[in-house]
């Protein structure tokens, strides 16, 4: 895939995250066929228009520069959390079989 298609399938992907859920950078990553920093690359470098704040680390917690922001939008949409982390044992997509 060439770069740009790369960020359009990343965007898909997010997009496709249900409000009140969440994903990781990996888990969008294995959905694209790609790394978890090609996610956030794609992200940091155009995913403005996409819901970004529903992607997190694998851990829960959210990348520094954003991570005021990210939390507020998440608790926006009713997503736990555990002092800074998403409980994604409880909203993690896609869910795990």
């Amino acid at each position: 895939m060439l770069p740009a298609d790369v960020d359009e399938a990343v965007f898909d992907v997010v997009e496709s995250i249900p409000p009140g859920r969440v994903s990781t950078y990996g888990a969008v990553g294995r959905l694209v066929g790609v790394g978890p920093r090609r996610v956030a690359r794609a992200l940091a470098g155009g995913g403005g228009a996409v819901p970004w704040h529903r992607v997190v680390r694998a851990d829960g917690t959210a990348a520094e520069p954003v991570r005021v922001r990210q939390l507020e939008l998440l608790a926006g949409e009713g997503v736990p959390l555990r002092g800074q982390r998403v409980d994604l044992a409880a909203v993690g997509w896609p869910d795990e079989d």
